[in-house]
């Protein structure tokens, strides 16, 4: 009898023990990083011709109330974005200035990756 119920009690913990790593796996502990997501930016030797495109390109500047950080969600609504031209690397990101900053934006999340300037 006491053998049967140690080998339930080790078969119920290793049956548990997969599940409980996976649900703690989905657990974020602390801040969240600087950055937002890890595709493709403009590498750092490209910023002054990518912000002499911005300006050449004369991309209407919009203005939000907060301030212009790193993970800032943009409204859904009053902002144009703009798609990085391939010169500039590939990124899935997308452009736009916001109170004088260029920034680039995950499009689907409206999330601040970057700010250039």
């Amino acid at each position: 009898m006491r053998n049967r119920i140690l080998a339930l009690a080790a078969l119920a913990a290793a049956i548990g023990s997969p599940l409980a790593a996976q649900a703690q796996s989905d657990v974020t502990i602390g801040r969240a990083p600087a950055t937002v997501d890890s595709a493709p930016t403009i590498a750092v030797e490209q910023r002054p011709a990518f912000r002499e495109y911005v300006v050449e390109q004369r991309v209407p500047a919009f203005r939000i109330p907060d301030r212009v950080v790193v993970g800032a969600t943009l409204p859904e609504s009053g902002i144009t974005y703009y798609d990085v031209p391939q010169r500039f690397g590939a990124t899935t990101y997308r452009y736009t200035v916001v109170n004088g900053e260029t920034v680039l934006v995950e499009p689907r999340s409206r999330r601040i990756v970057e700010v250039l300037n």
